[in-house]
C-alpha cells in the first residue's frame, strides 16, 4: 500500500482528513509519517493520537537550509515513503527533497491557482481583489512556488457578507475533500502528467 508522509506546521486539519479517510477505507493509502518543522504543532498531536510516527525537523537546528533539506530527504527515504503531502507546511522544499521525490509531492493551497499564490494571505487577497469565486487547489510540487501542475480544484462561492474567517472555513472544508481525492488518485495510479496538464485516468476495470 502507498505510504504517505504528511508535512505540516500547524493545526493539521488536512492531516486529520487523510487519517479519517484512511480509517474509512477511502484513501487507498497509509499515513505512515508526519513531519513538522516546529514543536507543539497540533498536527503532531493528531498523528500521535492516530498512532502515526512523527518527526520534528526545525530549520534552526541545522547549519544551513541545505542541511535541513538533506535531513528531511533522508528521513522520508528511511521511512520508505512513496508520496509526500504538504498540508499547511510553512517551509519551501529544497533541491534534495524535490529530486528524491520528483512527481511524488502534492501540496494543498487555499486558492484557485494560478490566482493568489503564496499561502499566508490567499483568502484575504481574494476578498480584497473582489473575486466572486475562490476555492482550493491540490498540485504537484516542483522548483516553483505554488505553480506546479494542478491535480484537483474545488470552487467556493464568495458571499457578500464574507470575511477572511468565514471564507477560510468554507475553503478549508473543500481542502479536506480535494486532498483525499488527490491522494487516492495518486495511490491508484490514475494521474498522468503530460507537460503542465495532469490527466485523470479512468479506474481500472474490476475483475
Amino acid at each position: 500500500m502507498t505510504r504517505v508522509a504528511v508535512l505540516a506546521s500547524g493545526r493539521g486539519t488536512n492531516l486529520q482528513a487523510l487519517i479519517d479517510a484512511e480509517r474509512r477505507g477511502e484513501l487507498g493509502a497509509r499515513v505512515a509519517l508526519v513531519v513538522a518543522d516546529r514543536e507543539g504543532a497540533r498536527a503532531l498531536a493528531r498523528a500521535a493520537e492516530a498512532g502515526v510516527p512523527t518527526a520534528v525537523l526545525r530549520l534552526r537546528d541545522f547549519p544551513t537550509r541545505e542541511d535541513w533539506d538533506r535531513a528531511l530527504a533522508e528521513r522520508l527515504r528511511g521511512a520508505a515513503i512513496d508520496l509526500v503531502v504538504c498540508a499547511g507546511f510553512a517551509r519551501v522544499l529544497g533541491r534534495r527533497v524535490l529530486e528524491a521525490f520528483a512527481g511524488r509531492i502534492l501540496n494543498v493551497h487555499p486558492a484557485l491557482l494560478p490566482a493568489f499564490p503564496g499561502g499566508l494571505h490567499a483568502q484575504a487577497d481574494a476578498l480584497a481583489y473582489g473575486v466572486k469565486v475562490s476555492g482550493c487547489t491540490v498540485h504537484f510540487v516542483d522548483e516553483t512556488v505554488d505553480a506546479g501542475p494542478i491535480v484537483v480544484q474545488r470552487a467556493v462561492e464568495v458571499r457578500e457578507d464574507d470575511d477572511v474567517e468565514s471564507l477560510s472555513a468554507r475553503i478549508l472544508a473543500e481542502e479536506h475533500v480535494a486532498l483525499v481525492q488527490a491522494v487516492r488518485l495518486w495511490a491508484e495510479g490514475r494521474l498522468r502528467l503530460e507537460g503542465r496538464r495532469v490527466r485523470v485516468l479512468a479506474p481500472a476495470p474490476s475483475l
